[in-house]
């Protein structure tokens, strides 16, 4: 397998797992990511995902060896199936923490970006290196980096194919933390345990107001908004934090 899983108190590790290809992803690791976060949609034990590479690298991004072939039929197939795992990372209604060591690049990187939140440690590199062999940006890249920097910043790092080291990233606001007194992975699982023992139902509604907000006015926002909210307040969490607040103890959410 080139997917590692685990599950542990709500929270589930996707690690790839191809450390001697600094986790490149090959055509089995298309299908076995995809399926693992589709897996993990269905499970309503996970409220919580950690997203992380092994052998201290998080994605050295395509497997170059398997490109070219198939001609062009080959090469749209590819792409499909790359594509649905940037969708399954990004639609998942659970928080994402991506968890990034060593190399970050390419589609890599962009199923990084595709995550709610990503911290790193101080041997990360970012990049995106598709000029460096005559590509265009893919998994989304373009769209993700300049949500998060801006187009002209985006248009910079993505033209020159540089590689962004954790501090510089940490400016950008590429990552959230820079990770330094402890593995990078045990921040990670603190964030999705945190998350985790949140109302469910509360955090995927706000995700999906996050997703919805950019393409909306404010006003067909708070439309949406409207329809949101009474849903919540019939929740099982909504009526347990609510009594928690009146007797004044932590409430205990199920994700119900």
């Amino acid at each position: 397998m080139t997917i590692d899983i685990s599950k542990a108190n709500g929270v589930a590790r996707v690690t790839l797992n191809r450390a001697d290809k600094k986790n490149a992803i090959n055509m089995a690791m298309r299908e076995q990511l995809w399926t693992a976060f589709e897996d993990i949609a269905e499970d309503d034990e996970v409220r919580a995902v950690v997203l992380t590479g092994a052998g201290g690298d998080f994605c050295a991004g395509i497997d170059v060896s398997e490109m070219g072939s198939g001609g062009i039929p080959g090469s749209m197939m590819r792409m499909r199936r790359l594509h649905r795992i940037g969708r399954a990372i990004a639609g998942l209604k659970k928080p994402v923490i991506a968890a990034a060591e060593g190399v970050c690049v390419g589609v890599g990187w962009s199923y990084a970006l595709c995550a709610d939140i990503v911290i790193a440690g101080p041997t990360a590199r970012f990049g995106f290196v598709f000029n460096k062999i005559g590509l265009a940006p893919d998994g989304g890249a373009a769209w993700l980096l300049s949500r998060q920097v801006g187009l002209m910043r985006a248009k910079e790092i993505m033209y020159s194919a540089r590689l962004i080291g954790a501090d510089e990233a940490l400016s950008l606001g590429l990552i959230l933390e820079k990770v330094e007194d402890k593995p990078v992975i045990d921040r990670a699982q603190e964030i999705a345990a945190g998350f985790a023992s949140k109302p469910t139902l509360a955090i995927a509604m706000a995700k999906r107001q996050f997703e919805l907000a950019p393409a909306m006015s404010y006003n067909d926002f708070l439309e949406h908004e409207f329809a949101m909210q009474p849903l919540m307040a019939r929740s099982d969490d909504h009526h347990e934090g609510v009594q928690a607040f009146k007797e004044r103890r932590p409430p205990v959410f199920k994700g119900a």
